[in-house]
């Protein structure tokens, strides 16, 4: 085991845990610039002062787990996070430090992120999409928490602080939302499906549920997700399933504004020198 500082990058929306009653997956890159997922995180049963941010930097002891080979998959020890307060912020739009940290983890397209996994076995990298076609929502399988689930999620934590006793009991998603998108590849653009599972999604959906019910969350969800990102500069992190290591899932992204392009130099027409008449 060893101790690693590690910059936020996403987390995924919680699933229940027989061993921690709900986890999520999160992934960071550490000051070497190599990316890590981290697992498993009770993100919603750490102390309100221990829960840290996307873009904050950490420090937490880290070791490779046993059953998951997948090179960027670390086991974290909640227990020994340590947060810095140091959060990359975007003050006046200004996102070049935080793009500086992920820009040499962006690949050309998902085509040559699936080579790079068949070579390397890398399981975790930002592509750039060519175009945003469609946020596809559709009705999960499962809307309400299987009974198996429920027993996971209604454990007893033998120390839990009150905090931790009052708070709401998670809510399963009842929908899966997929990007369609294109990205470039050695024959040109091809156009793909994933699923989002970032818990940014999660929290704007029952975000929207809240401010506008269920008959009105669609039109203001799209419109974050799928209107304004296509305004962006849009960069998906991808990941790919422990038990299914080919299929890959969109588990963040981030979304700068799009980027000027660089304007010609202006060409100035010198003064017609003094004739001397």
């Amino acid at each position: 085991m060893r101790s690693e500082e590690l910059l936020i990058l996403t987390k995924t929306y919680p699933s229940p845990s027989a061993q921690y009653r709900e986890t999520t997956c999160v992934a960071a890159i550490t000051r070497q610039g190599e990316m890590r997922r981290l697992f498993p995180v009770p993100y919603r049963l750490l102390e309100g002062d221990a829960q840290f941010k996307k873009w904050e930097w950490i420090k937490a002891r880290v070791t490779k787990p046993s059953k998951d080979h997948r090179p960027e998959s670390y086991r974290i020890d909640a227990d020994s996070i340590e947060r810095s307060g140091n959060l990359i912020d975007t003050s006046g739009g200004d996102w070049s430090e935080r793009l500086s940290w992920i820009e040499p983890q962006v690949v050309d397209g998902f085509a040559s992120l699936e080579l790079r996994r068949q070579k390397t076995g890398q399981t975790l990298g930002f592509i750039r999409p060519t175009k945003l076609l469609e946020l596809k929502i559709t009705k999960a399988a499962n809307p309400e928490w299987t009974e198996a689930d429920k027993t996971k999620l209604s454990q007893d934590g033998l120390f839990d602080s009150h905090e931790i006793k009052t708070r709401y009991p998670l809510r399963k998603l009842p929908y899966d939302f997929h990007y369609r998108y294109t990205s470039m590849s050695a024959s040109g653009e091809q156009e793909h499906i994933h699923k989002l599972t970032d818990w940014e999604v999660g929290a704007l959906y029952w975000k929207c549920v809240q401010a506008y019910g269920l008959d009105g969350w669609e039109s203001k969800f799209r419109q974050r997700l799928e209107v304004e990102f296509k305004n962006k500069d849009l960069l998906l992190l991808m990941g790919t399933i422990h038990r299914f290591p080919d299929q890959w899932l969109i588990v963040g992204f981030v979304y700068p504004p799009k980027r000027r392009p660089k304007e010609p130099e202006r060409q100035f027409d010198l003064p017609l020198a003094p004739s001397g008449d």
